[in-house]
């Protein structure tokens, strides 16, 4: 297809998740077949400002979708958010040959993208978080994966927890959202799960489910907390110990939760991504993110992607208050 774009560049910015490898694999391979030129940026933004680059190839990008992390590694750049940073920004696209920029992340990435172009760049993302906050997809690369990751660690758990008759608070990521609470949750079968989108009401939300599962034979529970409820899972843990006086451990699973082989899932997800960010770029659109609707991958204007707000899925959120006894 006939195209003004010549070279383009990736780049992967803020928290790293699984599957972004794959989708640079599927930037540099589509750029290839759609006749485009792929540079590698290192360091997001970062390395955009001080020139950090690579030339990508069909070989440089084989047997990656299976690795996690990214193979141009991530950083974060106080001096892009500035004016003066953006400008520099943009100075070494012109210098790199740069015509257009596919970003992979989250709502950071994408408002770096759209000072790019406003500035004349174009420009595409691709949602990449293992928080699945991304307002415009109903999924983001990586939250399949750091869902299994913890639900493996979190099994694990429960058997230790079992041996000594305890009751474990268990910490996972997610940012200010509880997504990945939620699905773990009701995945592992917790006792209960605390969210940052509904306020808490220990007794209700904690202590009854908890002490009804002791009534009915229990003697160890699992509980859990999203990084964003307020107090996080130390908090949870000690209300959970004064109340009932359960021997209770906290875990805190962190960026283990980051790491690891990406699944098929994410694997699929990021490769269509990519590959649709180099077509609508190849189409002469920009300013553009990628998303993924039920099965569709449809696109939205950066502006309007960033405006929209994502809540918890409510089906879900209802089916595990009904399978903890919580009214």
């Amino acid at each position: 297809m006939a195209t003004e774009i010549k070279t383009i560049g990736v780049l992967t910015s803020g928290g790293d998740a699984p599957g972004m490898n794959a989708a640079i694999r599927a930037v540099v391979r589509a750029a290839l077949y759609y006749g485009i030129d792929c540079i590698g940026i290192r360091r997001g933004y970062h390395g955009l400002l001080n020139g950090d680059f690579t030339r990508l190839n069909f070989e440089s990008v084989s047997d990656i979708s299976r690795r996690g992390g990214t193979m141009l590694y991530s950083a974060r750049s106080e001096e892009f958010k500035t004016p003066a940073g953006q400008e520099r920004a943009v100075a070494t696209c012109k210098m790199l040959g740069l015509d257009a920029l596919v970003g992979i992340g989250g709502d950071g990435t994408f408002s770096g993208l759209l000072c790019l172009a406003k500035r004349g760049l174009s420009v595409v993302g691709i949602p990449g978080t293992i928080d699945n906050d991304i307002a415009c997809s109903s999924y983001t690369i990586g939250y399949d994966t750091a869902c299994n990751t913890a639900l493996e660690s979190i099994d694990k758990l429960r058997d230790t927890m079992q041996s000594h008759e305890r009751c474990s608070v268990v910490e996972v990521m997610g940012h200010r959202a509880g997504h990945l609470a939620l699905t773990v949750g009701v995945a592992c079968g917790a006792t209960a799960v605390i969210v940052p989108e509904h306020p808490v009401d220990y007794e209700a939300d904690l202590l009854e489910p908890i002490r009804r599962a002791r009534l009915a034979g229990r003697t160890h529970f699992m509980i859990i907390v999203a990084e964003g409820v307020e107090g996080g899972a130390y908090s949870i843990g000690k209300v959970i110990e004064e109340a009932t006086a359960l021997d209770t451990r906290v875990t805190v699973l962190g960026h283990i939760q980051r790491g690891g082989s990406p699944s098929s899932r994410d694997r699929i997800t990021a490769t269509y991504m990519g590959y649709e960010a180099v077509r609508l770029l190849a189409e002469g659109k920009t300013c553009r993110v990628v998303a993924l609707q039920g099965e569709n991958y449809v696109d939205y204007d950066i502006t309007e992607a960033l405006q929209m707000t994502k809540s918890l899925d409510q089906h879900t959120y209802e089916v595990m208050r009904a399978l903890t006894g919580v009214h």
